[in-house]
């Protein structure tokens, strides 16, 4: 590991809750398993996981209000839904508080709550460790997302998206018009495999 990656080890250890931890370094290092089967830049997976919850080391009210102070507009599915600004808040804290000048590994940490269509590799691995880390408590479905994750990561995508969807609309919640699009998006090559 980096001098870099240490150093932001360190601060997150101090800044997030012990589980919150636990479950970033769990995503750390699934992350960087995965780069290694898909053939992308491990340092750079290992620093996603690593970031991709930054923003989480506060309440979501103190999230939006640091949303506004740094001017980063919040869409009405983010307030409806505030569970998922730490995205947007966290992938401003990695290249502007942890200096990360990497776009991909930026858009990484901004995109892995609610994935987006057409996702580069390190979006997909980053979106998928953070569904199937080892710390994840079972949930429905997961042990097949993590049994195939390895061999086809947009289908692991595609069925990650389905059952948040699923889940969100069985409890009366509210759903992030882009994660539907990336549901939608990743289906196209898994027709007829809803399950």
């Amino acid at each position: 590991m980096t001098e870099e990656l240490l150093e932001i080890r360190k601060d997150l250890s101090k800044k997030l809750k012990k589980e919150r931890f636990e479950h970033t370094i769990g995503v750390m290092y699934t992350a960087a398993s995965l780069a290694m089967s898909y053939g992308e830049d491990i340092q750079k997976a290992l620093t996603a996981g690593l970031l991709h919850d930054c923003g989480k080391y506060c309440p979501a009210r103190e999230q939006i209000k640091l949303c506004k102070k740094y001017g980063l507009q919040l869409t009405s599915a983010e307030l409806e839904m505030p569970a998922l600004i730490h995205a947007k808040l966290g992938a401003y804290l990695a290249a502007h508080e942890y200096k990360i000048k990497d776009q991909n590994i930026i858009d990484a940490v901004r995109y892995h709550t609610t994935g987006r269509p057409d996702m580069t590799m390190l979006e997909k691995i980053i979106y998928i460790s953070d569904y199937i880390e080892p710390n994840r408590r079972e949930i429905p479905g997961l042990g097949e997302i993590r049994s195939i994750v390895f061999r086809d990561i947009d289908r692991a995508v595609y069925l990650s998206a389905l059952r948040t969807v699923r889940y969100l609309k069985d409890g009366g919640r509210a759903v992030d018009p882009m994660t539907v699009k990336t549901c939608e998006y990743y289906k196209q090559d898994h027709k007829g495999e809803m399950k």
